[in-house]
C-alpha cells in the first residue's frame, strides 16, 4: 500500500534560493513526486541529490529514526529540514509508523545498544553488592528494571547486534523492528549487506510489503533494485525520471562488466 501517495514542492523563498540543498540542480527542478506502488527506489551517482531528497521525505513526514537522533533535532539534517518545510504531503492513509535508517547510523546504534547491555549488567552488579545482607525480597525488588530491560533487549534481538556479522545485525534490527501499516525510509541498505543478503532482505520487504507496509529506498544496488513492481525514480543531469530496471546505468555496467571483466581491468 502506497500511504504516502504525492509530495509536492511550493515555490522557494529568495532567501533560501542560495544555500544548500536549494542551489542543487535536481530541488531546483523539483515540483512533484509521485509514489504509486508499495517499493519506490531512487538512484542515482554519488551527489545526484537522492539522498538529500530521501532526507527531506523524512523530515517532512516525522519520520522516527533508528540509530541517531530525533529528525527533529540532528543537525546534519538542518539543511535538508528547510527543504522539508517546502513540501506539501498527499496521504493514502497517514501513518505514523514505520522508521527512517542510514546506512551510517546503523552502526552506531549497534554500538549504543551494546554500551546500554553493558551498563545494565554493571548496574545489576552494584545491586548484589549493595543489597549483601538484606533480604532477598528487597534485592529482588532492586533488580527488576534492569532484568526486565535486559529482557526486552533479549527478546527483541536475541542477543547482542555486535555479536552478529553486519550483515546479520542489520537485517535482525530491521525486522525486529518492523511493524505492518509503516513507512519505511532507508539510504543505502545495501552497505552492510552481502550479495546473498541482499536477497533476503528483498524478500523481507516482500513479506512486509504484504503486510501494508511502503518503503522508499535509495540505492545503488542491482540486486535491490530488481525487486518486481517497483518504481523506479532516477536522479540524473538535474532532473527525477521514472525508469525502467533494465534502462539503468547501473544494472547496464553490471551486466557488462560479469559477461567480460577483462575489458574493464585491462585498463587499470
Amino acid at each position: 500500500m502506497s500511504h504516502l501517495k504525492s509530495i509536492a514542492v511550493r515555490e522557494f523563498n529568495a532567501h533560501d534560493k542560495v544555500s544548500f540543498p536549494f542551489t542543487l540542480e535536481i530541488i531546483q527542478s523539483l515540483h512533484e513526486m509521485r509514489f504509486t506502488a508499495p517499493v519506490t527506489f531512487f538512484v542515482g551517482e554519488n551527489g545526484s541529490g537522492k539522498s538529500t531528497v530521501l532526507e527531506a521525505i523524512a523530515c517532512a513526514v516525522e519520520s522516527i529514526t533508528v540509530g541517531s537522533e530525533s529528525v527533529r533535532t540532528d543537525k546534519t539534517l538542518d539543511p535538508v529540514r528547510k527543504l522539508a518545510q517546502y513540501f506539501r504531503l498527499a496521504w493514502t492513509k497517514r501513518t505514523r509508523k514505520g522508521f527512517f535508517l542510514r546506512a551510517e547510523d546503523f552502526f552506531g546504534y549497534a554500538k549504543s545498544m551494546r554500551m546500554t547491555r553493558e551498563e545494565l549488567e554493571q548496574d545489576l552488579g552494584n545491586v548484589d553488592h549493595e543489597y549483601e545482607g538484606r533480604s532477598k525480597y528487597a534485592a529482588d525488588l532492586a533488580r527488576m528494571p534492569y532484568k526486565n530491560e535486559l529482557a526486552a533487549i533479549q527478546n527483541r534481538y536475541s542477543k547482542d547486534l555486535d555479536n552478529y556479522s553486519h550483515g546479520e545485525s542489520f537485517l535482525t534490527l530491521f525486522q525486529s523492528r518492523f511493524v505492518p501499516d509503516g513507512l519505511y525510509l532507508l539510504d543505502e541498505p545495501e552497505a552492510a549487506l552481502s550479495p546473498n543478503r541482499q536477497l533476503t532482505f528483498i524478500s523481507a520487504v516482500k513479506g512486509m510489503v504484504e503486510e501494508n507496509a511502503q518503503f522508499i529506498i535509495a540505492t545503488h544496488s542491482p540486486i535491490i533494485l530488481a525487486y518486481p513492481n517497483a518504481t523506479i525514480l532516477q536522479f540524473h543531469a538535474g532532473q527525477i525520471q521514472q525508469v525502467q530496471y533494465d534502462q539503468l546505468e547501473h544494472v547496464i555496467l553490471t551486466k557488462d562488466f560479469l559477461n567480460n571483466p577483462g575489458s574493464f581491468l585491462r585498463y587499470l
